[in-house]
C-alpha cells in the first residue's frame, strides 16, 4: 500500500514543485497551495460520480461525445470553478504567473488522487505510463488555464470575460482531444506522442509569457516606487 501510495503522490508533487519554484518574485504561501491541492483531490470524487453516471446510462454515446462532454467538460469545468470562486478574487493572487501555480496545484491535486485509485485498481506496472502521460497532461492543462487567469486577472481593458472564457475553454479543448486520442484504441500511440511534445512546447511557452509578463509588472511597481521617492 505503501508503494502504491507513493507512486501515486510523487509524479504530482515533483511536477507541483517544479512549477511552484519557477515563480521567481513573490512565491505563493505554501498554505494556500496546499488547500487548491486538496480542493483538487476532493473535486475528483464528484467528477467521478458524474462521469460513472454518464456513462452506465449511456447518455453520451460515441468518442467524440465521451472525450468531450462525459470526461473534459466536467474535470475542467470544477478546476475553473474552484480557482474561479476560491482564489481569482484572492489578494494572494497578485501576480499573472500565481495563475499558473493555483490551476496546476487544482489540476495536479485532482490527478492525484485519480492516480492512487487507478494504480490500486490495475497495480504498480502502469505507474510510469500515468505519471508520463495523465498526470503530466493535468499539470499542463493547469498550466494554459492558469496563464489565461493570470491574463484575466490584470487586464486592463475590457476583455476580461474573454481571457477567463479561454482560460475553460482551451484547457477543455486540449483535454476532449487528449482523451479522444486514447479512445482511438490501436493507433493512440501513433497521435500521443506528437500530442504530448506539443502539449508541454505549449505549456512551456505559456509559463515564459507568463513569467515575463509578472517581471514587467514588478519593473513597472520598482520603476514608479523610484519616482515617487525623486
Amino acid at each position: 500500500m505503501l508503494m502504491v501510495l507513493s507512486a501515486g503522490i510523487a509524479p504530482g508533487l515533483a511536477l507541483l514543485s517544479y512549477f511552484y519554484l519557477k515563480d521567481q518574485f513573490n512565491p505563493e504561501p505554501i498554505r494556500l497551495v496546499v488547500k487548491t491541492f486538496l480542493l483538487g483531490s476532493v473535486i475528483t470524487f464528484p467528477i467521478m460520480f458524474i462521469q460513472h453516471v454518464l456513462t452506465t446510462e449511456n447518455i453520451f454515446m460515441g468518442h467524440i461525445a465521451n472525450a468531450f462532454l462525459a470526461s473534459s467538460l466536467p474535470e475542467e469545468f470544477f478546476k475553473w470553478f474552484i480557482v474561479y470562486f476560491v482564489i481569482f478574487h484572492h489578494d494572494q493572487f497578485n501576480e499573472p504567473y500565481d495563475g499558473i501555480v493555483y490551476c496546476v496545484s487544482v489540476s495536479l491535486g485532482f490527478a492525484t488522487v485519480e492516480n492512487i485509485l487507478y494504480i490500486l485498481a490495475n497495480g504498480l506496472q502502469v505507474a510510469l505510463g500515468r505519471a508520463l502521460m495523465p498526470v503530466s497532461s493535468h499539470a499542463l492543462f493547469g498550466v494554459i488555464m492558469g496563464y489565461y487567469f493570470g491574463k484575466g486577472k490584470f487586464t486592463i481593458d475590457n476583455k476580461k470575460a474573454s481571457w477567463l472564457f479561454m482560460a475553460l475553454i482551451i484547457p477543455y479543448l486540449l483535454h476532449g482531444l487528449y482523451d479522444y486520442i486514447f479512445l482511438i484504441e490501436k493507433r493512440w500511440v501513433t497521435y500521443i506522442i506528437p500530442f504530448m511534445l506539443f502539449l508541454w512546447w505549449l505549456g512551456m511557452r505559456k509559463v515564459k509569457h507568463a513569467r515575463h509578463l509578472t517581471r514587467k509588472m514588478h519593473e513597472k511597481v520598482q520603476l514608479a516606487g523610484n519616482q515617487n521617492f525623486d
